[in-house]
């Protein structure tokens, strides 16, 4: 057995349980009475997912959001959490709490309980989240497996903030032009929009959240739902502060698209469904592209201008 891949498939054996979608989303479903349950786990590590100098109140933020974040790929409203929380000295442990609250209130998704643990002295900080949250009522929940040939492709807000934001918390955008601050932002602050996952539910066919990179997790509706998919990478949805800051270049698209951190909705839908999406959207304030297409088939391409165009070598960010 080698790598993230193998250890899924491994564990598919144990979770056996229709609850469980066999491994092939990020949530399980648990119907219970006339509700349905949604449930998620993501943890992040100390110099895989945050940086040691990461602000401690950035870090427990970034912990609710992305799990926030699943919730919403789900069409799931939230309604509560546990967390487990490695130990530390008190000062950051303080920072990171302080952050924890900020969150939870701006989520609207209540602390419930947990777990404290000591870690040995010198290991990386870890903090693993568990998030609940309620199914859109008379809809079923979406997943990646549900891509349907002649849908268009869509994403929300826009894509490869967080992955130049990393950068420049190394120190590699020193001089740059542009928002740096914005960027920075989308890396420690992601702010998913369950209200748009909550809306979208009712119009999609698959739906999952943008988190190792638009390319590799547009792969993943490919292989779960047994498509291809065709992605215009000059449709692709950037910001004004990346724009300013990395340009707007095929190298630059291709770049965002890979980063990974975007914490945005990825999904297909009918074509029917375009100006009800739209319409949706923009009642709400937020931003939804179409970058593509659906066809009989299996795998990812892409275009640019109406032109083919090869896969980068490496499509996101995978453990």
């Amino acid at each position: 057995m080698s790598g993230e891949f193998a250890f899924i498939q491994a564990l598919r054996a144990i979770a056996t349980d229709p609850a469980a979608r066999a491994l092939a989303d990020d949530a399980a479903v648990l119907a219970i009475g006339g509700e349905t349950l949604v449930l998620t786990l993501d943890t992040v590590v100390e110099g895989v997912h945050f940086l040691p100098d990461d602000p401690p109140g950035d870090v427990a933020w970034k912990l609710v959001a992305v799990n926030v974040s699943d919730l919403s790929a789900k069409g799931a409203t939230p309604v509560g959490c546990l967390y487990s929380h490695a130990l530390d000295e008190d000062g950051w442990d303080a920072a990171f709490l302080a952050g924890l609250d900020e969150a939870c209130r701006h989520f609207a998704i209540p602390l419930l309980g947990g777990d404290t643990v000591r870690m040995p002295q010198g290991a990386p900080r870890s903090f693993s989240l568990t998030a609940l949250g309620t199914g859109t009522k008379d809809c079923p929940v979406p997943s990646r497996t549900a891509a349907k040939v002649g849908d268009r492709v869509w994403v929300s807000g826009t894509i490869g903030d967080a992955g130049l934001g990393l950068a420049a918390a190394r120190g590699d955008l020193e001089g740059a032009r542009g928002d740096v601050e914005a960027l920075l932002a989308r890396y420690r602050r992601p702010i998913p929009q369950p209200r748009l996952g909550v809306a979208l539910a009712p119009l999609v066919h698959a739906m999952m959240d943008v988190s190792d990179g638009l390319l590799v997790d547009a792969a993943r509706i490919c292989a779960a739902s047994g498509v291809a998919i065709a992605l215009a990478v000059d449709a692709v949805p950037l910001s004004d502060a990346l724009l300013s800051t990395a340009g707007g270049a095929l190298k630059a698209r291709l770049a965002a698209m890979t980063a990974g951190d975007d914490y945005e909705l990825l999904f297909s839908a009918s074509s029917e469904n375009t100006a009800l999406i739209r319409e949706t959207a923009r009642v709400l304030g937020l931003r939804v592209t179409a970058i593509g297409t659906v066809s009989t088939g299996s795998g990812l391409s892409l275009t640019d201008a109406g032109r083919p165009l090869p896969l980068p070598e490496k499509l996101g960010y995978q453990h």
